[in-house]
């Protein structure tokens, strides 16, 4: 008799890899998904790092049907205030009775050693469902499953920016140079999700104006 998966939250970047983990979580029997862990900028009121405007991370949380918790961050962001608001977050989860994280981490070792080092300090622990997957095929496999994407941050240094706006499929995957992880593990580029399987209805949305910051390039999608 197999005994029912734990409960988890998903840490959720908006993004496809936290998506398909997510996805992937549920598949394989690894984690029920009770909700959403996300960081956003406070001051621009935009997920943090990949700069979507949150009336799109609450369109995405509507389409998960998942309590959410927002964990608010300043902007620059010192390492100790972001530790110490997640570390708040995990307390507040715990208190649930809730002690497993998923993530959509691909094979970066020193990202999952310190998230691991971090959820044993909050007396929890890590799901990793796309873990030394081949990028190249788990890519594909994302497209071929039903995964809308929308590149909405790209690094000029690793990737031109006309990449950015661009929507992940094949025919982006064809062009992108063969120094790119197809999934843009090593933060070549991030992505939006507006459909998956995941998800109980699409998110329809546009593309805005492209701009630098920060020394990225960002791609503002809008609620269609």
């Amino acid at each position: 008799m197999t005994s029912d998966p734990p409960k988890a939250f998903i840490s959720w970047s908006s993004g496809k890899d936290s998506a398909f983990a997510l996805y992937e979580a549920r598949r394989l029997g690894l984690a029920d998904i009770a909700g959403v862990l996300t960081t956003v900028n406070e001051v621009h009121d935009r997920v943090a790092m990949h700069g979507v405007r949150s009336v799109l991370l609450d369109l995405q949380v509507a389409a998960l049907g998942l309590p959410v918790i927002k964990v608010p961050l300043p902007s620059p962001c010192p390492n100790e205030i972001y530790e110490a608001r997640m570390a708040d977050a995990s307390r507040r989860i715990v208190a649930q009775g809730i002690r497993h994280m998923v993530f959509g981490d691909l094979f970066l070792e020193d990202i999952r050693a310190y998230r691991e080092e971090k959820l044993t300090a909050a007396g929890m622990e890590g799901i990793f469902p796309l873990w030394k997957r081949d990028t190249a095929i788990l890519a594909r496999e994302m497209i071929g499953g039903g995964v809308v994407a929308h590149l909405v941050c790209v690094d000029p240094r690793q990737l031109d920016r006309r990449f950015a706006g661009r929507k992940f499929d094949r025919e982006l995957l064809s062009e992108l140079p063969g120094n790119v992880d197809p999934c843009g593990e090593n933060g070549e580029f991030h992505t939006f999700v507006s459909a998956g399987p995941m998800f109980k209805s699409p998110i329809p949305v546009r593309s805005g104006e492209v701009v630098e910051r920060d020394g990225f390039v960002f791609a503002d999608l809008l609620p269609d």
